[in-house]
């Protein structure tokens, strides 16, 4: 029965929310003293909820003790981990563009009366909204934010990224679509359709993919030249190669992200992170760093 909530993946939906609840913890204590104001933002938020049935989510999820008969019925989505927090954030920005969604996020503020007033959901486009909080943060000096980029599909531009990186005061968590997105696009004969090249070229911020995942071939007969290329890069590389982009602007990147597979070991997405602020870089790796291996 659909009762409206959305509903996610599975063990590696888990292991996700997971850490990222560790960092938020980690990240507030960190700077509870520090005279900044602390804002979360999340894009692409959803409802904020997890829908969970819990026989069979006792079977699958990589952490069955999350699913005991005393546990809430709801494990809560990036949106309500970030409220569940402590030390709080001073500011909480939901990103939806679906309406719907952005219905079901106002619940949140009746969950926690004693914040709402400092949740803030935006109806619109994530790469607008995103902008216009960067350039928000670029004029104001005492704001440091954690953002979580968990989108359904290649829907981030790599200009996103860079006005991400130019605030020099966001630490992102971003959930490139390694698998899901970006594998899928990339033909094993190497003819792409023009749109897919185009999203190619967004969300990496270039084109030099071409050169880095193809091998082309001359061969010759006696009439023409044929040009053929053939894929050989392989999950790794195209891994390597995005946090390759991400550490080219940002003041650190974690150099070994975590992928995150399905049932059947096939990578679908690649928990990344990226610090923005170059005197915060060592402690923020050092954490999100371990947080990736543990």
């Amino acid at each position: 029965m659909d009762n409206g909530l959305q509903k996610f993946g599975g063990d590696w939906t888990t292991e996700k929310l997971l850490r990222i609840q560790k960092y938020l913890s980690a990240y507030t204590t960190a700077l509870k003293n520090k005279p900044f104001r602390l804002i979360y933002i999340d894009a692409f938020a959803g409802t904020g909820y997890r829908n969970i049935k819990s026989e069979e989510n006792q079977q699958t999820l990589m952490f069955p003790d999350l699913a005991a008969e005393d546990t809430e019925a709801f494990l809560a989505g990036s949106a309500k981990i970030a409220l569940q927090t402590e030390p709080r954030f001073a500011e909480y920005h939901f990103i939806e563009q679906d309406a719907r969604k952005c219905k079901e996020l106002e619940r949140l503020k009746q969950d926690f009366p004693a914040k709402a007033q400092d949740i803030h959901i935006d109806n619109d486009d994530a790469n607008a909204a995103l902008v216009r909080i960067c350039d928000l943060m670029s004029k104001r000096r005492n704001l440091r934010a954690v953002l979580f980029l968990d989108p359904f599909g290649m829907n981030v531009s790599w200009q996103t990224i860079e006005a991400i990186a130019a605030t020099k005061a966001i630490d992102m968590w971003y959930l490139f679509p390694l698998g899901v997105g970006v594998n899928r696009l990339l033909t094993k004969n190497g003819i792409i359709p023009d749109t897919w090249q185009q999203k190619l070229n967004n969300i990496f911020g270039c084109s030099d993919w071409k050169e880095q995942f193809y091998t082309t071939e001359i061969q010759q007969d006696l009439f023409s030249d044929e040009e053929t290329s053939t894929k050989t890069g392989d999950f790794q590389q195209i891994a390597d190669f995005f946090v390759r982009r991400l550490d080219s602007i940002f003041a650190g990147v974690v150099k070994k992200p975590l992928p995150l597979y399905n049932s059947r070991r096939n990578p679908l997405y690649l928990l990344c992170f990226a610090c923005g602020n170059k005197k915060g870089t060592p402690i923020a790796l050092r954490i999100a760093g371990h947080i990736l291996k543990g």
